[in-house]
């Protein structure tokens, strides 16, 4: 059951770039976050809400493919999609594409939803499985 696709927007700054004059491998995993926290923002499920309810998101495992370079103020979107959801563990497809539509990164990234009272893996709530685009009908 795959969930809604998001769209997320950015230009690449020269403060994310390595020695090889093009974006660091590190700033490719910044930039998917920044995506994830805009779509679940967008959504209400911000860091206020994360704070009262004591319910967030965890990331329990990154798989990274770098494809294609990316340099200095180019534009890039990322596309993110909830591809599965089992039980307490969710997997969401991520894709870079720079201006001209070609893929430059992908990541699979498997979440959680943690109580950071209890210390412990939930199941995702209605209000959770909405924030990632798998709303319930």
């Amino acid at each position: 059951m795959a969930g809604r696709k998001f769209t997320y927007e950015t230009v690449v700054t020269e403060t994310q770039l390595d020695a090889f004059g093009h974006m660091n491998h590190a700033r490719y995993l910044e930039v998917f976050e920044d995506a994830r926290w805009d779509l679940i923002t967008r959504a209400g499920y911000d860091l206020p809400r994360i704070q009262s309810s004591g319910l967030g998101p965890t990331i329990l495992e990154v798989s990274v493919r770098y494809r294609k370079e990316l340099r200095a103020r180019q534009k890039i979107r990322v596309e993110t999609q909830c591809i599965s959801y089992q039980g307490k563990i969710g997997r969401l497809s991520q894709r870079m594409l720079d201006e001209k539509g070609l893929e430059c990164c992908t990541a699979e990234i498997v979440i959680a939803l943690f109580d950071i009272h209890a210390r412990k893996l939930v199941p995702p709530t209605p209000e959770w499985k909405r924030a990632i685009g798998l709303d319930e009908r």
